[in-house]
């Protein structure tokens, strides 16, 4: 019989992640995020989807705590969950990022967020969870010294007794309509797993494609449209030989964007109109007013340091339906109405993907039902 798989969530932000492990039978019963406005965004999506509120509840307080004055309050949550038995408990966080992004702060393990992955991996290794998914930029991946820092962070897991297995896995390959690479840091405790699974450190044979849709090879070799003249609420028919349900277009449409809650929630620039309309649809080119194309996948969701995605064709820039949908968020998620433009689009742009998570989490499950003895 399967086990119970409880999850364990930090830097939750709105619950992007989580929500894909929670359609994918783990059970979220413990929420922690910094932001008050993200928690309470995460708290207002489940009740608008009707789901359940996560047993040992929410908690908007900073990560660290839990090595020194609220260590107590993690154990006990944690030991009560495991008087069931039968039943398996797993870390998920995604650390921010920004400092080890090159279009961000890029500090490393020094930056004030940088440091935060530090603490959640030792925050695992303390607590000693069954099994843990760490997720962070490809820039901690791709960059020399911020790959030593990984590698680090790794080493200190493996001694601790886990065995581990990466992908950089990009969220368009689980249909996701986005450009977004990430690095996927997956682990279970060595002492449970079945011999065949494992040799040394490393997990064997764990299925990270299983729930992919698409290739990269297969996507890059597609003759996706470049850029077209801007035109407002004009008509553009879908180009031959492309894959509609990577397109923005495709998911604005599945997700009725028009007519969410969240329509209306996008910045109305007081200058900056005659640039905005001087970009062509397509254009992504530079560092910010990128606008996307209706019929093609969107450049990463990045909303912060200056970077402005506009509409295919209208003179403004998205909604924060429209993210939601780029995102491959279900139609039904939302975000509160009091929740300011910024904070909005600043937890849409840090989160995992809906699918990927998903497609993930689907993996991560079939991989425990087998590899745990």
């Amino acid at each position: 019989m399967s086990k119970k798989l409880i999850i364990f969530s930090f830097f939750s932000g709105s619950g992007f992640l989580d929500l894909g492990f929670e359609k994918s039978e783990f059970e979220i019963e413990f929420v922690n995020e910094f932001s008050l406005s993200f928690i309470n965004a995460y708290s207002y999506s489940r009740k608008k989807m009707n789901m359940p509120i996560p047993k040992y509840g929410y908690h908007n307080t900073d990560i660290a705590g839990y090595h020194n004055g609220s260590k107590g309050e993690l154990e006990k949550y944690i030991l009560d969950a495991r008087t069931n038995g039968n039943c398996l408990i797993g870390f998920i966080g995604g650390p921010p990022c920004p400092d080890f992004s090159v279009g961000g702060k890029n500090k490393g393990k020094d930056g004030e967020n940088g440091k935060l992955s530090s603490t959640y991996i030792n925050l695992i290794k303390e607590m000693k969870p069954d099994f843990f998914l760490f997720e962070n930029v490809k820039g901690l991946w791709r960059t020399t010294r911020h790959r030593e820092f990984y590698e680090e962070l790794k080493k200190q897991l493996q001694k601790s007794g886990y065995c581990t297995t990466e992908r950089l896995t990009n969220a368009i390959e689980f249909g996701v309509p986005q450009d977004r690479d990430r690095i996927l840091l997956f682990g279970i405790g060595k002492k449970q797993l079945k011999k065949e699974y494992h040799s040394g450190s490393q997990l064997l044979n764990f299925p990270w494609n299983a729930h992919a849709i698409y290739s990269i090879e297969q996507i890059k070799n597609i003759a996706w449209p470049t850029t077209d003249d801007f035109k407002e609420n004009i008509n553009r028919e879908m180009c031959s030989d492309i894959i509609k349900e990577l397109t923005v277009q495709y998911w604005f449409e599945k997700n009725d964007v028009s007519n969410h809650p969240n329509a209306d929630a996008y910045f109305h620039p007081r200058n900056g109109l005659i640039k905005m309309q001087s970009i062509s649809e397509g254009d992504v080119s530079k560092k910010s007013y990128k606008r996307l194309h209706r019929w093609r996948y969107s450049p990463t969701a990045a909303y912060g340091n200056n970077e402005v995605h506009l509409h295919p064709y209208k003179a403004r820039r998205i909604s924060a339906s429209e993210a939601l949908a780029i995102q491959s968020l279900p139609k039904e998620f939302e975000l509160p109405q009091e929740m300011s433009l910024s904070d909005m689009f600043k937890t849409i742009g840090n989160g995992v993907p809906y699918l990927l998570s998903k497609g993930i989490a689907m993996a991560i499950k079939e991989y425990l039902d087998l590899a745990i003895s």
